[in-house]
């Protein structure tokens, strides 16, 4: 008899698509690869040995930006259906894969919600929570968010810890740029160290804590409306970096770019003080039934309250 658990790690990965209303299996980049390592013996020993420390995902990293790497542009567009008509580039212009993974899209490819809503940081799969601290069944039951670790603060975790949580998670096929979900100033980001694990969601089944201990990037915005927001960037095996493009102290509309992550999959966290907003019913309907809800950034996730 197979365990219950097990079974749940290497279930497909199904999400809701906000736009075709229908539910869809995820194509997952190296999907063997991942499970070898994430559900084997052998593959946990490399994992601790090698594939979470820093070096690793550089060293891919530096593979990913060679000219040679770009000649996996065109099989990465076609076997994972990339939208290319809202790609600023042509594909032939790319000198490299990470330099294609890192592409701009039209302006009018992702159009910003209006007021009163606020709008998504990335393009990706989706989850929300209107109570940070009620959250007790993440990818499997009883999986809850260490919000001090995660802020690497305990009095900002106890500030944020009954507002609303969003988490939106990046694929390797995703837009890879993320962008600020409300008007405001930012701080400077405040990097917090960690290793460079996986945040595909078989490997968040066994172990959400990689979302905490992985190499994170905290920004705070400061809000007219909906007071401070916490935005934390989540790097992740392969991630050789994350780069921020704003400037501390400036002004920045609601879907200004905020930064990128180099190749590999990521996640960006958004923290809310309580009582500021009102999340959609979509966004926490599939999140209550345990499914991912498929959007793209710009489009609305909440309202001011």
């Amino acid at each position: 008899m197979v365990h219950s658990a097990t079974m749940k790690e290497t279930s497909p990965v199904i999400f809701f698509n906000r736009y075709t209303q229908q539910a869809e299996e995820e194509k997952i980049l190296g999907e063997r690869s991942l499970r070898w390592v994430y559900g084997t013996g052998c593959g946990r020993v490399a994992l601790h040995l090698l594939i979470k420390r820093g070096v690793f995902s550089r060293l891919l990293g530096l593979w990913q930006s060679t000219r040679r790497s770009a000649r996996r542009i065109p099989a990465f567009i076609r076997d994972y259906d990339i939208n290319t008509d809202e790609v600023l580039r042509s594909p032939e212009s790319f000198s490299s894969f990470n330099d294609f993974f890192i592409r701009e899209l039209k302006p009018e490819a992702r159009p910003i919600c209006p007021e009163p809503y606020l709008a998504l940081p990335a393009d990706g799969r989706h989850r929300g929570w209107q109570d940070a601290s009620a959250i007790h069944g993440v990818y499997v039951k009883g999986q809850s968010f260490d919000l001090p670790a995660l802020l690497g603060s305990p009095e900002l975790a106890e500030r944020f810890a009954h507002g609303a949580l969003l988490l939106s998670r990046l694929c390797p096929v995703d837009y890879h740029r993320f962008h600020f979900p409300a008007a405001g100033v930012a701080e400077a980001a405040v990097r917090l160290p960690g290793a460079l694990a996986s945040v595909a969601p078989f490997c968040l089944r066994r172990r959400l804590d990689w979302l905490w201990r992985n190499q994170r990037q905290l920004t705070l915005l400061h809000t007219e409306d909906i007071g401070d927001v916490a935005i934390i960037a989540i790097g992740a095996t392969g991630v050789g970096s994350i780069h921020q493009t704003y400037i501390p102290g400036q002004p920045v509309h609601k879907g200004d770019q905020q930064g990128y992550f180099c190749f590999g999959g990521s996640t960006v966290i958004c923290l809310f003080e309580p009582g500021r907003i009102q999340m959609d019913a979509d966004l926490l309907e599939q999140t209550e039934h345990g499914c991912e809800l498929y959007a793209h950034i710009g489009d609305h996730f909440a309202r001011r309250v």
